[in-house]
């Protein structure tokens, strides 16, 4: 069955910002029609060709942590591609030739690769693609004008180890700051005396000036494996939240008076955090912060079975009174006197041993889910199960209006082949949400999204009078005759993952369109009333 959708012709505006006339920008918009949409009423795998493993086996830690992958339009053609990091074989590029076909191109970087993210780095009109790697500072390969061409180029001023990164301007400068975080555990395995004597690497706040990076250690120690960036106190800026492993404290920083101030703002906090992402899940404006532990998704007996070694090491280890650590997952929700864990009350507390997570309106009925993926191989650790490979589902949970999360098998997205990155996008054009998934010991995957719900609205922000070519930290907000919705542009989210700039609302079918308001980085605000759904707005501010 194919989904019809309403053909009309693209439309092309200059609209006058509304914000003082010292600040008046000049905003060029173009709507073009999604294309029909193939429906299954459920997700639809579809394997790529990437696989990411290790020479060595049995797999052992810290190999077992998998790569994460990127999403982004390398060639400017309109259509979205994606790259794949690896450990000990070559990175991928997949080309997206449209339809959901993509030409394969390696692209074999030294050493292992860990966190990729797709962005226009030096603002030529050309996205680039940045790794971290086993045991060096973050690698920029600059894209040459589309061609399949990247050539290293030195980031200046960026020397420290990193495992996770991200991307954005954090001081609203114009031009992209990064934070990275190091894996204390590997690079001390690896390095072994080197490490220790060089003073470690932790988390470093660079602040771009002029394409040199001034660096500030935020921390000296880290487990990162993830960093991500949402406003945790309420001003409008974005802040730093550090996710560590092995039980070392989540960190926080927030920006007062131009420099970082580390703080507090949750009283419990995951214990081996893999995964952040941030969304407005109720529609209320304010968004929640989602991070990602290891529990068992059921308590059946095969479950238990298979996590009972692991669940009695972890339970050994000493733990300081009051420790503000959990072992489930978090959602921190700003309640009145503070922020409340609100995981278990919504349903969202136990997704197994999960990896990258993260929201996107699914089934566009104009409220986010949640997509977890999940699994481990690690000799140490499971020993006891067959190829020492802890197998579980992925977990999809529907968003129940804002008021609970329930499982969706029903959707198609319960894989079982050790997920570690994931991202989402619309990669065929048809403006829902398909899932990409670069795998641990399995082929790489991605799930067409056939469910063909709701409606669609597709926002691409482009800044040509800013180095922040893709307006990365721009805030959207969707006016609608069935509710308001909000969304940011992330250059990265869950575990080593890159997002794609381009911005999903889903919203019920009946809903009338508008306004949508963007808040870019530097305070101004853009409103366009011509909307159309199911279609794809271009907004180019210059």
């Amino acid at each position: 069955m194919i989904k019809r959708i309403l053909m009309f012709g693209w439309l092309m505006l200059l609209v006058c910002v509304a914000v003082s006339p010292a600040l008046a920008q000049t905003l060029e918009t173009q709507s073009t029609p999604l294309t029909a949409s193939t429906c299954s009423g459920q997700f639809v795998a579809r394997p790529l060709d990437h696989l990411t493993t290790v020479n060595a086996d049995p797999i052992r830690m810290f190999n077992s942590n998998g790569s994460g992958l990127a999403i982004g339009d390398l060639n400017n053609d309109g259509l979205l591609d994606v790259v794949l990091a690896n450990l000990d074989q070559p990175e991928s590029i997949l080309w997206n030739e449209g339809q959901l076909q993509f030409r394969h191109q390696e692209l074999d970087i030294p050493g292992v690769t860990r966190s990729v993210i797709i962005l226009d780095f030096d603002a030529d009109g050309w996205r680039d693609i940045l790794f971290t790697t086993q045991r060096a500072a973050p690698s920029w390969w600059r894209n040459e004008n589309g061609s399949g061409t990247f050539t290293l180029t030195p980031l200046n001023g960026v020397a420290n180890a990193a495992y996770a990164m991200n991307w954005g301007d954090l001081d609203a400068d114009g031009d992209l700051d990064l934070v990275t975080g190091s894996y204390d555990a590997e690079l001390s395995q690896l390095m072994t005396n080197d490490f220790l004597f060089n003073g470690g690497a932790g988390v470093y706040y660079y602040d771009n000036q002029d394409g040199n990076f001034v660096a500030t250690r935020l921390a000296e120690t880290a487990q990162a494996l993830a960093v991500y960036f949402t406003d945790l106190n309420g001003d409008g800026q974005r802040d730093i939240a550090v996710g560590n492993d092995f039980a070392e404290f989540d960190r926080y920083w927030v920006r007062d008076a131009g420099t970082w101030v580390e703080s507090t703002p949750f009283s419990v906090f995951t214990h081996s955090t893999m995964s952040f992402d941030s969304g407005d899940l109720n529609n209320d404006g304010t968004s929640e912060l989602f991070a990602t532990d290891m529990h068992p998704y059921s308590e059946d007996e095969a479950t238990m079975s298979a996590w009972e070694p692991v669940m009695q090491t972890m339970m050994a280890m000493p733990m300081m009174e009051n420790d503000p650590q959990v072992m489930i997952n978090t959602l921190q929700s700003l309640q009145p006197g503070g922020y409340q864990n609100v995981s278990d009350a919504l349903g969202v507390d136990a997704s197994g041993w999960s990896w990258s997570s993260k929201f996107g309106d699914l089934n566009a009925d104009g409220f986010l889910d949640l997509y977890s993926v999940n699994g481990m191989i690690a000799e140490e650790l499971f020993g006891h199960l067959p190829n020492h490979e802890l197998v579980e589902e992925n977990q999809a949970f529907k968003n129940m209006s804002g008021s609970a999360f329930v499982a969706a098998p029903e959707w198609g997205l319960n894989a079982t082949e050790s997920g570690r990155g994931m991202s989402m996008a619309d990669l065929d054009g048809d403006g829902d949400l398909d899932i990409v998934i670069n795998n641990l010991r399995a082929p790489a995957m991605l799930f067409e999204n056939q469910l063909c719900e709701g409606s669609h609205l597709i926002v691409n922000l482009r800044q040509s009078n800013s180095a922040n070519t893709d307006a990365l930290g721009a805030r959207l907000t969707l006016f609608t005759s069935t509710g308001v919705y909000q969304r940011e542009v992330h250059a990265a989210s869950g575990y080593l993952s890159g997002d794609a700039s381009q911005v999903h609302f889903g919203f019920p079918s009946e809903s009338t369109l508008e306004a949508l308001e963007v808040q870019w980085v530097d305070g101004t605000v853009s409103r366009v009333e011509a909307l159309s759904p199911n279609s794809a707005l271009s907004l180019t501010r210059s």
